[in-house]
């Protein structure tokens, strides 16, 4: 059902999150070019940079050697991926409370729907006033600064917020148009290069050349996307934020590592602790996936990956990990190349319809209450907190070794470890490396 009124969507994104992160975490690194990544033998990428850092030339993909002889006195910090995760929450906690709706798109943005805050909440006050006042309290209270753009789509809000960094920009109703006509359509989230080289082919690089098109032309280039392409370039395409769970078909991450990881184990298990914090996605959404993908990019750039049909729709970690491993297996067989980018996505969702109980007369029912227990665990005490006996066995061996290789960065602090175990782990002579 459409909106009697245009759609106010508004899009927050965090501005170099990770490197905002440890500027946030470090207060000595004020006014610092900053960039996130490393590794221990050197040949680790740049995965965030501060603006500072980003006027030497310092970029995202970059190796940091590159980075460091671009700025010799620039700041390496090693990812503290526990702490973004922690900053990210309450950054959405604090949006959760100027919206009813709120859907997060990553670690650090998401689209809000303000359509009915004017009536209701904005009051005398204008749209620049409320969002500005968002953005000032998650820095203040966080010490993370955003970006907004506000718009009544979300392909309007996040080129808004791209326009805008660092800072806000609203796009009125009704001046779509004029606002689009100047900007290249390159410039919009799901134009690639290969959509930007068909719409040049049709003598369109800007909107305003997309808007002189017939539509009939771009619908039969591009399908319904093309369609509504054109209802955009013309300021006529308003699109309701909608949080109907029958809609959302994929959860997904990608995961460019902050080195590049050689060693088979430590990379798996980086992908299962993905593959654990996306499952714990899906239970909060009420969601199980039909299906899984695996892919793993290497250090020469190549590609492999797998996919795998469940029989039943899944949300249990053990079935869904146990799958992921074997998907593992037959993506890394006959590569030798280390590890850069890990994505793992869950397709085909469907609304969960199966409550486990805490104790179960069945097998299922068991592994069930198991893998609700862990969720909750990792709920209070964070990510990796529980280890299988393959991860747990892999950090004791890491821990007993004076040189370690690159490992996976999500494990249990020292601290956190000593609450689980307590004088186990000094019997066992763990040390706690960090990265």
């Amino acid at each position: 059902m459409v909106s009697r009124q245009p759609s106010r969507i508004l899009h927050v994104d965090g501005d170099t999150f990770f490197a905002s992160c440890e500027m946030a975490l470090d207060a000595s690194l004020s006014g610092k070019p900053v960039w996130v990544g490393g590794g221990r033998r050197g040949d680790g990428i740049v995965i965030a940079a501060n603006r500072e850092a980003k006027s030497f030339g310092v970029c995202t993909g970059m190796a940091c050697f590159e980075a460091k002889r671009l700025c010799p006195h620039g700041v390496l910090a090693k990812p503290q991926y526990d702490e973004y995760r922690r900053l990210s929450r309450e950054m959405f906690q604090i949006m959760e409370q100027y919206t009813p709706t709120l859907v997060p798109m990553s670690i650090d943005e998401g689209f809000l729907d303000l359509t009915t805050m004017r009536s209701h909440v904005w009051r005398d006050t204008t749209a620049a006033g409320y969002v500005n006042g968002l953005r000032a309290r998650i820095e203040e209270e966080t010490g993370l600064p955003v970006s907004a753009g506000l718009g009544r789509s979300t392909w309007m809000a996040k080129l808004a917020t791209s326009v805008a960094k660092p800072g806000f920009v609203e796009v009125p109703p009704d001046s779509e148009k004029e606002f689009l006509a100047g900007r290249y359509v390159r410039e919009l989230a799901g134009v690639g290069s290969r959509r930007e080289r068909s719409l040049l082919v049709l003598g369109a690089s800007t909107f305003g050349d997309v808007a002189r098109l017939p539509s009939t032309v771009l619908k039969q280039k591009f399908g319904i996307w093309g369609h509504q392409l054109w209802l955009f370039a013309n300021g006529q395409w308003n699109e309701p934020l909608l949080l109907e769970v029958k809609d959302r078909t994929t959860i997904s991450s990608s995961t460019t590592l902050p080195y590049d990881e050689p060693e088979y184990e430590a990379a798996r298990v980086f992908a299962l602790s993905e593959s654990t914090r996306l499952i714990g996605q899906l239970r909060r959404e009420g969601l199980q996936a039909r299906e899984m993908s695996l892919a793993i990019r290497f250090t020469d750039f190549t590609e492999n990956g797998a996919t795998h049909r469940f029989d039943h729709p899944q949300f249990r970690n053990s079935t869904v990990n146990g799958m992921l491993e074997q998907l593992f297996d037959e993506t890394m067989t006959g590569h030798m190349q280390s590890v850069r980018q890990i994505r793992i996505c869950f397709n085909n969702l469907k609304p969960l319809d199966t409550q486990p109980t805490l104790w179960g007369t069945t097998d299922a029912e068991r592994w069930g209450a198991l893998d609700e227990a862990t969720q909750k665990l990792e709920g209070q005490w964070g990510d990796g907190v529980v280890l299988s006996g393959t991860q747990y066995a892999l950090r004791y061996k890491d821990a007993v070794h004076s040189n370690p290789k690159a490992k996976c960065p999500f494990v249990p602090s020292r601290e956190m470890a000593q609450k689980l175990w307590g004088e186990k782990l000094e019997r066992l002579g763990c040390h706690h490396h960090s990265n």
